[in-house]
């Protein structure tokens, strides 16, 4: 049982991996307060709405497994759209977006809604789910720190491009929230 709450977890942070990636390529001089509050942001999310999804049980698993793509879907793609559209103004018009903590939030929660749903699973198939949380939440936190480094080495080598891309990606993992 362990093995598959390490294999859920590690699957359940790629989202949260991703858009660090695109954090640190778009934010190259974060600050290193906001270097460790977004892993942490990501690994709280990702290990409460577990917990969510197994007390709250099938009450609410029907409109989460509806909406949750269109949900992911808008907030990902408001964002990354910004972000492309930041990455393509002249440098005059362009000011350097700022990562705040509500935009953390906003991505920390858009990608922890499917662990939910798989918060509802862990409650059908019995898991124990202090264990499964702190798990999913200690590895999406391993993940998005070194996301957050792997980005940082290459940043710095793209400039705009690398805003563009990371706003491409989130626009992509809001198509992919939405259609699959």
């Amino acid at each position: 049982m362990l093995f598959e709450i390490l294999l859920t977890a590690l699957g359940l942070s790629m989202d949260a991996m991703a858009i660090s990636v695109c954090n640190a390529l778009c934010y190259p001089n974060m600050k290193p307060a906001m270097r460790w509050g977004l892993p942490l942001a990501f690994g709280v999310f990702q290990g409460l709405m577990p917990l969510l999804g197994y007390f709250a049980g099938s009450i609410f698993e029907g409109f989460f497994t509806r909406y949750a793509g269109i949900v992911t879907f808008l907030i990902l793609g408001v964002i990354g759209a910004n972000m492309i559209r930041e990455a393509f103004q002249k440098e005059e018009e362009a000011a350097c977006p700022v990562l705040k903590p509500t935009l953390v939030l906003a991505q920390a929660v858009a990608t922890s809604i499917d662990a939910f749903a798989v918060g509802i699973s862990f409650l059908a198939n019995r898991t124990p789910i202090a264990l499964a949380a702190s798990i999913t939440a200690a590895v999406t936190f391993l993940c998005c720190v070194f996301a957050l480094w792997v980005g940082g080495k290459f940043g710095s080598k793209l400039g705009k491009r690398a805003q563009a891309l990371g706003g491409a990606v989130l626009v992509l993992l809001g198509l992919k929230a939405l259609f699959f």
